[in-house]
Order: structure tokens, then C-alpha cells, then sequence
């Protein structure tokens, strides 16, 4: 059996793409979930001391914390190797965490680790907390980022008009940095939208019900503790009513909203990529490499296929997460543990794709003078402006006598505009104003950016 390695791993994931993402081991890896699982063990042992159900020495509140701000890949290695006798991940957990308390002398207390609970108190708070550090630390920060790239290069395109097309047909001039805006808006607003989506947890004992805590302790308020423990200390939503697993809408809904920011970014890279098919842009190209293995000339978009490959690959596994681990047989089954051990997969290709967006479009270059020939290409486009101008004047069906000059016909330019102005029955200076329309000049308005 081979060494995993770059080249032996079966996900492009930990091979060909590992330098991109390597970073997020630290919320989604078996390391990760492990070291997440502790730290919400040991939370809940200390959150245990702070209520005065359990009397925590200074040394073992210093043990505690050194365990969960000192984990390393050793103690990890530990815990699995525990698990290979105990058969179950969680019970791993709390037993080195015992060991390393029963180690310091602190015997009396062992039995408060994992107080009440179920495993479950542990994954479904463990594993939302390691998304929403993912999302905080990572998706969001990368996401502005690449939205503040776009609207920097909005900025610098704002006065640049442009053909634009609505069903790949010659339509009203619009301006390029206008275009990049539309995208700007698109993901500011889906970026509100996933925001205000809470991540919630699961954390209230093997059914939901607190049954373990209020036998033992009738007189405790578990809920509300419950309450403190996760939204205070985890800074999670903790859900009121559960099953032994979270329902999972509100991931369900965070995994949705990814998707809508893919299909966004999907949008763009097929419009930069027609955008370059059209010769609008142009691509810097780097020493040594090529673009085809037999035609020497190409310059390929790779890098918005490359991201469009990746957010399909992202969407297509958020789709099943979110339609999957809502649903569950009654108080619980096992088919959301499998699933949930994948939910760092279509974040790394969403990773990967903001990348080879920034790659892109750092490659661009403006071909200001394939750009100005459609437009003079395309005198028919001021058909509306003229028409419209002559709506004001009151001049009798004036889309129809544009219609009759522009439709289907094989070459319209500024000779046949300026000729059919002049052969109107209007003063001299609508005529005037309606040949300072230009498919160059006739780029309407928009807010200021």
C-alpha cells in the first residue's frame, strides 16, 4: 500500500489542491472535530464549576485549560488510540480527559466529565462551533475580499461603455464597471442574507429532555443552564426543542446560502469567460507556460473553469447536505454523522475557486479596442434612443419606422442612422440632438460607486 502523499490521495482535495486549502484542517479534519469535541468537554466541565455543581481545584481548572489551549496532534493520536478499545469517538474523548485529570491526582472530580450528557450534546455543539469559526475566520473574510477586488476593478472600468447583449443579441450600450457592480450588489446582498442565518446547536441529553440532570438534580433549572452554556460560553443558538441530534434546518439554511453565492460567482466566471471569448479581454501570459499540448496560440480561461468546476462540485455536495441531514427517523438515526464528516469538502472547493477567481482576474487585460469596434459595429442599438426622443415629440409611430429601418437588416451604421434623421419631419434641433447619440455616448445612468 502506498504513502499517502500529494500524488496518492484519492480527493484532488489532500492532493493536486492540498497547498490551497491545508489551512482548514483546522475545522474539518478528524484532528479538528477531535480537538473541537474536547473543547466543548472541557467548556462544559468548567461551565459546571462556575455554577457551583462541582468543586474545581485551581490546579485542575489549570489542567483543563492547558488541555484544550495546548491540543496537539499527540493528544489526538491519543484519543484514537483510546477509541480502538472503546469502539465510539466521543466516550474516547471523555476518557482521556479523565486520564489526564486522574494523572494530576484529581480522581474526586472524573466523574463530572460528560455530566448528563449524550454524545450528541458533544458533536451537535462541536461541529456547528467549527463552522461557524470557518465561516467567520475564513469564508467570510475571503468572500469581501474577492467582492473588493471586483469593485476595485469596477472602479477602474466605470467609464468604459460597452455592447451590451440580452439573448446574445446587440442591446443597449451599458458601461463594463456597471457590469462588475451588478455582481458587487449580488453578493453584498447574498452575504446579509447568510449572515442573519443563526448556527445552532443540539445540547440537551439523550433525547432532548434532560432526563439524566433532572433526575439527579430535580430542583435545577437545566434549561436555562443549558441556555448559558451554549449561547455565553460557545456563542452558539441553542435549539429548545430537539430529538437526541439538532434538526439541522438552520445548517440546511447555511449550506443554502453558499450555494446562492456559487451560483452568483458561477454567473460571473461565464460571463468573464464569454467576455474573453469575445476578445474584450485579453490574458497576461506567464513564461514557460502553455495552453494547448497542439495549438501553440491559445490562451485559455482556466482559471474561471477551473472555479466554475469547483463551485459545481461545492453545490452539488451542499445540495445533499442540506437536503439530507434535516431528515432523520424519529428520535434519531445514524445517517447525519456520515454526512457531517464531509461538510469541510465543498468549503475547501469553495475555497479553491475563490482563488482561481483572484487568479483570474489578476490575468485580465482591456482590449479598449475590440470593445469600441462592436460599439461602432452596432450603430442599430441608438434605435431606441431615437425612437424614444421622437415619443417626446410626439411623432407619429416611431418604433414602428424604427423597426422598419433596423430589423433583421444586414449592416446598420452611422451613415443609415444619421440618413433616416434627416429624413424625419422634425425641427433642426431634434435632429441635432438625436445624432449625438452614439452607441459610444448612450449608456444611460447609475448610481455612483
Amino acid at each position: 500500500m502506498m504513502d499517502l502523499s500529494s500524488l496518492t490521495a484519492i480527493s484532488p482535495i489532500d492532493g493536486r489542491y492540498r497547498k490551497q486549502v491545508q489551512h482548514l484542517d483546522e475545522y474539518f479534519s478528524e484532528y479538528a472535530l477531535i480537538k473541537y469535541r474536547v473543547l466543548v468537554e472541557v467548556e462544559y466541565l468548567l461551565f459546571l464549576s462556575q455554577k457551583k455543581m462541582v468543586d474545581l481545584s485551581d490546579k485542575t481548572a489549570k489542567e483543563l485549560f492547558r488541555i484544550k489551549e495546548e491540543f496537539s496532534m499527540e493528544d489526538a493520536l491519543e484519543i484514537k488510540s483510546i477509541e480502538h478499545t472503546t469502539n465510539h469517538d466521543v466516550k474516547a474523548v471523555e476518557y482521556f480527559i479523565k486520564e489526564k485529570l486522574r494523572t494530576i491526582g484529581e480522581a474526586d472530580v472524573l466523574e463530572w466529565v460528560h455530566f448528563g450528557l449524550t454524545s450528541q450534546d458533544i458533536n451537535n455543539t462541536a461541529i456547528p462551533l467549527s463552522w461557524k469559526h470557518a465561516l467567520e475566520f475564513e469564508y467570510f473574510p475571503a468572500l469581501l475580499n474577492l467582492n473588493s477586488e471586483l469593485r476595485l476593478l469596477a472602479g477602474e472600468w466605470k467609464d468604459v461603455p460597452m455592447l451590451a447583449r440580452t439573448h446574445g443579441q446587440p442591446a443597449s450600450p451599458t458601461r463594463l464597471g456597471k457590469e462588475i457592480m451588478v455582481f458587487v450588489e449580488r453578493i453584498e446582498n447574498a452575504v446579509e442574507q447568510a449572515l442573519y442565518i443563526p448556527v445552532s446547536a443540539k445540547f440537551g441529553g439523550a433525547t432532548g429532555n434532560f432526563n439524566a440532570h433532572h433526575v439527579a438534580f430535580p430542583k435545577k433549572d437545566w434549561i436555562g443552564f443549558a441556555g448559558e452554556f451554549v449561547e455565553d460560553i460557545l456563542g452558539l443558538q441553542r435549539l429548545q426543542f430537539t430529538t437526541q441530534i439538532e434538526h439541522y434546518d438552520n445548517l440546511a439554511a447555511s449550506f443554502d446560502s453558499l450555494k446562492r453565492i456559487n451560483n452568483i460567482l458561477v454567473d460571473f466566471c461565464r460571463d468573464v469567460w464569454t467576455y474573453i471569448s469575445m476578445d474584450y479581454f485579453k490574458q497576461k501570459t506567464k513564461e514557460g507556460e502553455v495552453g494547448s499540448s497542439a495549438m501553440p496560440h491559445k490562451v485559455n480561461p482556466i482559471d474561471f473553469e477551473n472555479a466554475e468546476g469547483n463551485l459545481g462540485l461545492a453545490n452539488a455536495l451542499l445540495e445533499h447536505l442540506s437536503a439530507k441531514l434535516p431528515v432523520s427517523r424519529l428520535q434519531r438515526d445514524l445517517t447525519d454523522s456520515t454526512v457531517l464528516r464531509n461538510v469541510g469538502v465543498p468549503f475547501a472547493h469553495i475555497v479553491i475557486a475563490f482563488r482561481s477567481i483572484e487568479k483570474g482576474l489578476d490575468k485580465l487585460v482591456l482590449n479598449n479596442e475590440k470593445l469600441e469596434a462592436d460599439l461602432e459595429e452596432n450603430w442599430a442599438v441608438v434605435a431606441e434612443a431615437i425612437q424614444t426622443i421622437l415619443r417626446r415629440e410626439a411623432y407619429p409611430a416611431p418604433y414602428e419606422a424604427l423597426k422598419g429601418l433596423t430589423r433583421g437588416k444586414q449592416k446598420i451604421d452611422k451613415k443609415a442612422i444619421h440618413s433616416f434623421v434627416d429624413s424625419l419631419d422634425v425641427s433642426a434641433a431634434v435632429k441635432k440632438e438625436l445624432k449625438a447619440v452614439t452607441p459610444h455616448n448612450y449608456t444611460g445612468v447609475h448610481p455612483d460607486y
